[in-house]
C-alpha cells in the first residue's frame, strides 16, 4: 500500500492506518515500524490498540528486521518515482497505477516469481478472519511503548512483574 504524505506525523500515521484497514483483504495482526517518533504517539499506539493490532517496534540498529520495507521503498526509487513529479496534480491516481502494477502484476524474486496478489490468494483460506484475531487478542499482553528502546525494556520489565503478581493474586 502508498500513499505520501508531506510530513511524518502521528496524525498522518493514523491516516495510514486507517487507509491499510481499509484496503487490505486480510485484518492486520501486527505492525512492525522503524522507532519514528510518528509511531510512538499515544493516538498512534491506542488506536492499535483498539483495533487489536499488536506495535512491534524494531531494535535499535536492527535494520535487518525492517528489510521488506526497504526493498520495497528500493523498488519504489528505482522504479516508480523517476516515472512522475511528485507536485503533479494526478500523483495519486499515478501511485494507484504502481500500487495496482507492484501488487497484481510484477513478479517479486523474493515471492518465487509470483506477485503478491497471487501468494495472498493461494494462502487466503489459511487467513483468519477479524473476529478470531480479534478474539485472541490480548489486551493485557500489550502497552504503550516509549520510543527511548532502553527506557521501553524498563518497562516491558515492569509489565511483566505486575501481570506476574496480578496472576498470582486470582
Amino acid at each position: 500500500m502508498l500513499a505520501v504524505f508531506p510530513r511524518r506525523t502521528a496524525a498522518n500515521s493514523l491516516l495510514f492506518l486507517e487507509l491499510a484497514i481499509e484496503e487490505f483483504p486480510f485484518p492486520i495482526q501486527r505492525i512492525q515500524t522503524d522507532r519514528g517518533r510518528e509511531f510512538f504517539a499515544y493516538c498512534f499506539q491506542e488506536k492499535l490498540m483498539e483495533y487489536a493490532i499488536k506495535f512491534r517496534p524494531v531494535r535499535p540498529a536492527s535494520p535487518h528486521l525492517n528489510g521488506k520495507v526497504e526493498r520495497s521503498q528500493r523498488t519504489d526509487l528505482e522504479e516508480f518515482y523517476p516515472t512522475v513529479d511528485l507536485k503533479a496534480p494526478d500523483l495519486s491516481v499515478r501511485l494507484r497505477e504502481w500500487q495496482d502494477h507492484y501488487n497484481h502484476h510484477r513478479p517479486h524474486g523474493s515471492l518465487g516469481g509470483h506477485t503478491p496478489w497471487e501468494v495472498w490468494w493461494e494462502r487466503a483460506r489459511l487467513t483468519p478472519l477479524y473476529e478470531e484475531v480479534e478474539a485472541l487478542y490480548d489486551a493485557s499482553a500489550e502497552r504503550i511503548r516509549h520510543p527511548v528502546y532502553s527506557v521501553d525494556l524498563q518497562l516491558a520489565a515492569t509489565h511483566k512483574r505486575s501481570e506476574k503478581s496480578l496472576a498470582q493474586t486470582t
